[in-house]
């Protein structure tokens, strides 16, 4: 958005391009996933993220970001999250702890101005916050990681909690729906919008070519995979944030519900005059996709921008990653990562066998012409062909 004549009202006339700092329309979400579906680029950011993760600073850096004002603590030190180190490693401006009131005095498409951790909202200043440099950050990280003990403690506490809650979940499958879409004896591809998962889906487009597996996207995963230009097969979630394009595409819907029945994501898929399947579970969206995938008969579960390790269970930022653990020991050798995929798999066909059976193929059909009436014909009247082209190109130059 340009400002007409590069000038911010009540400025006197100064242009935005004299004042220090970044101007940019401001873009406010308390949900940094459901800011970055409208944040365009040269716009300010303005969130509401305790402990900012990977995967929200990586959209952010998509979006090209002009700068970033988080109202919460971007590194409160439960443990080494990696978003605000991210952000600032591709230059966009960081400002944390920044005033709350941020929310009440700006609104969505106004044209701010920040400056050494200060917004301007004309000539007036309407918030502080303080602006993080890298230096700070990696000493922010350090101390982070020194009581990192506590949180694998509380983590640990609350797979137990899990354990309890939804044993026969995952002991038996207790309380899995039914689908309509056959899963029994085939690959699945569940595909979370998590880290590196486009990369990932470029990776595997060899496998997916030749088990055509049935792909899962689990809520933003489902957009993923439409991006990539594939048609997802069932879409999980409670559908927050995926698009209605992709509930609107075909695929079977499983909403993601409470234990006690609630489901957000129902009322808007009724709205979209779209019929689902309701699975409750105190797990993530992905446990139930991998749940359901494993109870349904799959043969190989292929995860794609999931969380495997300890730090990216943490980075989630919610007590329920405990269950993402758990599903992992229950899915147990079906579970492969996408990762693991793309280095162990290579296409059946490669490309040097291809252009060897060519080459063969050139070299039967010329030994078959040479045998054959038909072909001593037709190569008779090639050969003619080509000394009367020769002849002609020699007159040209004669």
């Amino acid at each position: 958005m340009k400002v007409p004549g590069n000038k911010m009202p009540g400025l006197r006339g100064r242009k935005v391009n004299d004042l220090p700092g970044v101007t940019g329309v401001a873009r406010i979400d308390r949900r940094t996933k459901r800011l970055t579906k409208r944040l365009k680029p040269g716009e300010i950011a303005i969130i509401d993220h305790v402990d900012v993760d990977r995967v929200s600073a990586e959209a952010l850096v998509a979006c090209e970001a002009a700068a970033v004002v988080n109202v919460a603590a971007g590194i409160s030190g439960r443990y080494p999250n990696l978003g605000p180190q991210i952000i600032l490693e591709a230059g966009i401006p960081f400002v944390d702890n920044a005033s709350h009131e941020l929310f009440e005095r700006v609104r969505d498409g106004d044209v701010i101005r920040l400056h050494e951790g200060v917004v301007h909202l004309d000539d007036e200043v309407v918030g502080k916050g303080d602006e993080q440099h890298m230096e700070g950050v990696e000493a922010a990280m350090a101390e982070a990681r020194a009581g990192l003990a506590v949180q694998i403690e509380a983590f640990a506490v609350n797979t137990m909690e899990y354990v309890r809650g939804e044993g026969k979940l995952l002991i038996d499958g207790v309380g899995v729906p039914e689908i309509r879409t056959p899963i029994e004896g085939r690959h699945a591809l569940i595909v979370v919008r998590g880290y590196h998962y486009k990369e990932d889906i470029a990776t595997l487009r060899p496998y997916l070519r030749e088990y055509r597996p049935v792909l899962i996207g689990v809520d933003g995963g489902a957009d993923a995979l439409l991006e990539a230009g594939y048609l997802p097969d069932v879409i999980v979630g409670d559908f927050d944030s995926v698009s209605t394009k992709a509930l609107t595409c075909g695929a079977e819907l499983v909403v993601h519900a409470y234990r006690d029945g609630r489901a957000p994501g129902l009322e808007r898929v009724r709205q979209l005059g779209r019929d689902a399947v309701i699975f409750p579970s105190t797990g993530t969206s992905e446990d139930i996709a991998m749940l359901m995938a494993d109870d349904k008969g799959a043969s190989l579960i292929v995860a794609v921008g999931t969380h495997g390790t300890l730090e990216e269970f943490l980075d989630k930022g919610r007590s329920g990653m405990a269950s993402t653990f758990l599903t992992r020991l229950r899915v147990g050798s079906k579970l492969v990562d996408a990762k693991g995929v793309s280095r162990l798999y290579r296409s059946r066909i490669s490309t040097s066998q291809l252009l060897l059976l060519a080459i063969t193929a050139l070299i039967t059909m010329g030994v078959a012409l040479s045998f054959s009436p038909l072909g001593q014909t037709w190569l008779n009247g090639l050969q003619d062909f080509w000394n009367a082209f020769i002849f002609w190109l020699v007159g040209l130059f004669s």
